[in-house]
C-alpha cells in the first residue's frame, strides 16, 4: 500500500508542478554586433535584458561562454513573474584579430517536456582590428 501511494505521488508530481505555474523567459534581443573593435582598446561589454513572462519564479541556472575571451555576469536569484534582469557579457579582443562570433548558452529552471532544462542561446559578434 505504501509503495502504491509513493508511486501515485511520483506520477502526480508533474501535474501538480504544472498547476502551480511555469516560468517563461523572453529576451529584448538575442544577438549583439560590436562592429569593429581595436585589439588594444581593452574589453567591450553588452547587456541582454530578459523578462520572466511566466507565472512562477524564473532562475538562470548557468550561463556558459565558449572561451576565456568571453565572460557573463548574471544574478542566480529567482526572478518573479513580470520582472526583468540583465546578463552583462564582456569580450576581451586581445590576441583575437579578425571576425568572431561567440555563443553564450543560458540554462534556466524551465523544464522541457522531456524533463531537461530549457536553454537559450545569445550571440555576440564583431571584427577585431589588430594592433599595428
Amino acid at each position: 500500500m505504501t509503495r502504491f501511494l509513493i508511486n501515485l505521488l511520483l506520477l502526480s508530481l508533474p501535474a501538480l508542478c504544472a498547476a502551480a505555474g511555469q516560468p517563461a523567459i523572453s529576451f529584448d534581443k538575442t544577438d549583439h554586433d560590436f562592429g569593429n573593435i581595436g585589439e588594444g582598446k581593452g574589453t567591450v561589454t553588452c547587456t541582454f535584458t530578459y523578462t520572466n513572462t511566466g507565472s512562477a519564479p524564473l532562475a538562470l541556472v548557468t550561463v556558459s561562454t565558449p572561451c576565456d575571451c568571453t565572460s557573463a555576469d548574471f544574478s542566480p536569484r529567482p526572478l518573479a513573474p513580470g520582472k526583468s534582469a540583465k546578463i552583462k557579457v564582456t569580450f576581451n579582443p586581445k590576441g583575437r584579430s579578425g571576425q568572431f562570433k561567440s555563443t553564450i548558452t543560458v540554462r534556466t529552471n524551465i523544464r522541457r517536456p522531456d524533463g531537461k532544462r530549457q536553454k537559450e542561446t545569445l550571440t555576440i559578434s564583431g571584427n577585431v582590428i589588430p594592433r599595428k
